[in-house]
């Protein structure tokens, strides 16, 4: 957790600076602050956190996002938030280089991901799936299914707010909710060749820049 938590709060930090302190009005941020809760950071934490986005710290750290090929046909999206982005583009490279990948222009894989909104949580004993997906319909759901009693509830990127919203309303509880890269063409590795690519997306999850990491793995 103390890789975690960090990266928790700056989320956190990064969701009030752009859409307000106030999680009522601000999807991001109740989704930062929920996702937060469910991995136990303190409400101290949380409240500093929302409290340091209208300080010089936040001023200074800006949301870039990198892109890169790995071993066996893999291919990752990185989202950073950072201060120094000389500090972690070459940090960035220093992990690809060395873990048999290598970086590439922004914006060159952008037609191998879809941008959509993803939330899941688990599937409620009062409720059935027809039921939930009827009353998520209006908000932008486009895709429903359920995975080890886990539902997920893909949308478009748009809809972000209106379908949190609408789980809510459900009186469901998300354990992890908000925007995701999904593959537009997913890949199948061998488990000798997903060790090779794990190693490479431990070591980019591992970085304290780093926020989110996508890949085109199935």
């Amino acid at each position: 957790m103390s890789r975690v938590f960090p990266k928790l709060a700056k989320s956190i930090t990064m969701a009030a600076k752009s859409g307000g302190p106030d999680p009522e009005s601000n999807a991001p941020l109740r989704v930062a602050i929920n996702n937060a809760k469910a991995l136990n950071l303190s409400r101290d934490n949380i409240e500093n956190a929302i409290k340091r986005a209208a300080g010089k710290d936040a001023a200074d750290i800006s949301e870039v996002t990198y892109e890169g090929k790995g071993p066996h046909g893999s291919l990752f999206v990185v989202e950073c938030a950072t201060d120094n982005s000389n500090r972690t583009i070459g940090n960035l490279k220093i992990i690809f280089n060395k873990n048999g990948g290598q970086m590439v222009n922004a914006g060159q894989l952008d037609f191998m991901f879809n941008r959509k909104t993803v939330i899941e949580f688990p599937m409620p004993t009062d409720r059935e799936l027809d039921e939930i997906e009827l009353e998520l319909i209006d908000a932008g759901l486009e895709e429903i299914h359920v995975d080890d009693g886990v539902v997920s509830v893909i949308g478009e990127f748009s809809a972000f707010a209106s379908l949190s919203h609408a789980v809510e309303a459900l009186g469901i509880h998300a354990n992890k909710a908000g925007p995701q890269r999904l593959p537009t063409q997913p890949i199948e590795l061998t488990e000798a060749q997903m060790e090779e690519v794990e190693t490479l997306l431990d070591k980019l999850e591992e970085d304290d820049d780093v926020q989110a990491v996508y890949t085109n793995l199935a």
